[in-house]
């Protein structure tokens, strides 16, 4: 196990290394790696720290959608599960977002026990970051929309998990 906590080390590591120059897009313009830990202390909160390879895809989520780093570097470091948990909830960032969006909502209740978990702990976090420091350029309207869709993507996530 100790093993095991080591990489969540390494991937929190390169997590912050991959987005170092990366911040929040809300008015305070916090570190991006913020997001990836409490992202991370979700997953690990809601699998009562049993599952690190889901940790390490928490840390990890947004490095090929964001940052470009091809799943075959994530899945050398971190295994092959922690990649394909990863590439699981990664968006196809060649449509556009408008699409992006509805595909979210559309492929929820599709994903595994896993990837739902994260997702839906990367939606508390985005949830939590727009109501202490919204963007200075999203109205009120646009943050009540985004809420709006995040419900959408969550109500998919419902369903049995194993933790």
């Amino acid at each position: 196990m100790t093993e095991q906590w080591l990489l969540v080390l390494q991937a929190a590591n390169a997590a912050a290394r991959w987005h170092v120059n990366q911040r929040r897009k809300g008015e305070a313009a916090e570190p991006y790696i913020n997001h990836l830990l409490e992202v991370a202390m979700l997953v690990a909160e809601a699998t009562e720290g049993k599952d690190t390879e889901l940790i390490m895809a928490a840390l990890l989520h947004d490095a090929i959608e964001d940052q470009r780093i091809p799943a075959e570097n994530i899945s050398d470091a971190f295994g092959d599960d922690v990649a394909a948990i990863v590439q699981e909830v990664t968006d196809d960032k060649s449509l556009e977002k408008a699409e992006r969006k509805r595909l979210q909502i559309v492929n929820a209740p599709k994903k595994s026990d896993r990837a739902k978990i994260l997702k839906l702990a990367d939606k508390i976090s985005n949830l939590r970051g727009i109501a202490a420091t919204p963007p200075a350029d999203w109205s009120v309207e646009r943050r009540l929309d985004y809420v709006r869709w995040a419900r959408e993507v969550a109500d998919g996530l419902s369903g049995h998990c194993s933790f």
